[in-house]
């Protein structure tokens, strides 16, 4: 069906177009009662939608699969996937499908995708729905972590369908809009490479560099430049989860993305206490995704990017190991310069302090924070109001004062920029507490905490009158506290 609400917006079926191994033709479920709940109206205008025509009907139609646009051609993408280490051949997209791309305002290709829009092939038994709790998770946090810099998909809106779910109750459905620079995930070339098809692969790749690393084409060898920039971005991005205390939670294969930007947010939650150990998600049983492994597991699954990518790198199979080999040993390199960086950043040290000082500083302060539980997120802007003078709210979330005072005189001699640690530290982001009370508000039918919720995270830099709530840590009692991917 062909409607007129997407304004000047083409859609395009690329994906499906190039890759049809990899793209099951499939359609939505009607929802019986579509509702929307959440519009992104600043990314929908970015994408050249009507943002008012997206309310109507047919817009919300749309935005759930249910209307398509002309040049939409929904498919479920195909991936393999090592989920908490073991290998699954057959993965794939079993409740959610790719609508099709549209070129947002700077011309660049971006994925309009669903999640929660019914059953699949790939669907391994499951109902293919989603709710409106887990939908709402991600929309808040991803665009949380968008208003922070950190690379992400994007929510573009959250629409209950007016269908009951069953999980541990009944709740209501929904389907979640999602955006992306792709949905081209570590776990696609391990499908494409499982199929024993070199031309696949090939084509695989060649469609990767296109769509987000072209100067990989003009090198030498240049699927091993894609492999390069794959490594570096995903170093950059694990590097930027570890500094604002982000814990994803499902760090799968079919979780880690070529563009290197953060996808699905189920199991996930950002830090309270500080620890290293701290672990969030409801199936992560032996803290394999805990927050001090990320950077070891994501290195983990790009070696099993190297795998897949083996054949196009060099004929000669040794050969190829020992550039995969070396390409994948510059990720702690590369890491640790990106997590240092920011560190000096958040600390307000001049990016010329040198690194052993600096190394030296951090592994201290990180000892401290541990050993005293000390919230994460809380401490930093506490400590550029330290910078300023004032060092009593700093001081007082230490059990042993004395201990931070010789590290703090320590750092003050470096004459750190509080200015720059305002810039860089959030005072609001999803705290769990908050989220999980806005959630059971909007469940109810209630959105007004949810909105309150989005509208502090989505600028979370600026201090502002009456938001203190949102700033303050978890009260005491709260936790442990775990979340669910919402299958």
């Amino acid at each position: 069906m062909s409607i007129n609400v997407q304004s000047t917006v083409t859609f395009d079926s690329q994906f499906a177009r190039e890759l049809p191994e990899l793209a099951h033709p499939w359609q939505a479920d009607q929802a019986p009662d579509p509702r929307l709940l959440v519009l992104n109206e600043q990314l929908a205008m970015e994408l050249g939608f009507d943002p008012e025509s997206l309310r109507h009907i047919e817009g919300v139609r749309l935005l759930i699969g249910n209307a398509l646009p002309s040049g939409a051609t929904p498919v479920a993408q195909g991936y393999a996937g090592h989920q908490f280490g073991s290998y699954s051949p057959r993965l794939g997209d079993g409740r959610a499908l790719l609508l099709g791309e549209v070129a947002d305002a700077e011309g660049r290709l971006r994925d309009i995708h669903l999640k929660g829009s019914g059953r699949t092939p790939f669907a391994r038994g499951g109902d293919g729905l989603a709710t409106v709790g887990p939908m709402l998770r991600e929309y808040v946090v991803s665009e949380a972590m968008h208003a922070l810099g950190i690379p992400t998909t994007r929510s573009l809106a959250v629409v209950a369908t007016g269908r009951s779910v069953s999980r541990e109750t009944m709740l209501p459905g929904a389907v979640l809009t999602r955006v992306a620079t792709s949905h081209l995930r570590v776990g696609s070339f391990q499908y494409a490479r499982a199929m024993n098809d070199e031309d696949l692969l090939r084509r695989l790749a060649d469609h990767a560099m296109a769509r987000h690393y072209p100067d990989a084409a003009e090198t030498e060898n240049p699927y091993l430049a894609l492999f390069d920039a794959v490594v570096a971005a995903q170093a950059s991005l694990v590097a930027r989860w570890m500094l604002v205390g982000f814990i994803h939670g499902v760090m799968n294969t079919d979780n880690t993305t070529i563009s290197a930007e953060t996808i699905d947010y189920g199991p996930c939650a950002f830090m309270d206490a500080f620890d290293p150990a701290a672990v969030y998600s409801s199936i992560d049983e032996t803290g394999r995704y805990a927050y001090g492994n990320q950077p070891v597991v994501v290195q983990w699954n790009l070696a099993r990017l190297a795998e897949a990518l083996l054949p196009l790198f060099h004929e000669d199979q040794e050969q190829g190991v020992a550039l995969a080999q070396e390409s994948l040993g510059t990720f702690n390199s590369q890491y640790s310069a990106e997590w240092l960086a920011g560190m000096k950043t958040k600390l307000g040290l001049d990016c010329g302090i040198d690194d052993e000082t600096a190394t030296s500083l951090t592994a201290e302060l990180s000892a401290l924070l541990q050993e005293s539980h000390v919230d994460y997120t809380s401490f930093f802007r506490n400590l550029g109001t330290a910078a300023r003078g004032d060092a009593e709210s700093a001081r007082s979330m230490f059990s042993g004062p004395s201990t931070f005072d010789a590290w703090m005189e320590r750092w003050r001699a470096l004459v750190p920029d509080a200015d720059l640690m305002d810039r860089t530290n959030p005072i609001y982001i999803p705290r769990n507490h908050l989220v999980e009370q806005a959630l059971a508000a909007a469940v109810e039918g209630d959105m007004k905490p949810f909105s309150q919720l989005l509208d502090a995270v989505t600028e979370p830099y600026q201090k502002r009158s009456g938001l203190g709530r949102y700033a303050a840590p978890a009260p005491e009692g709260f936790g442990p506290y775990r979340t669910f991917c919402g299958t």
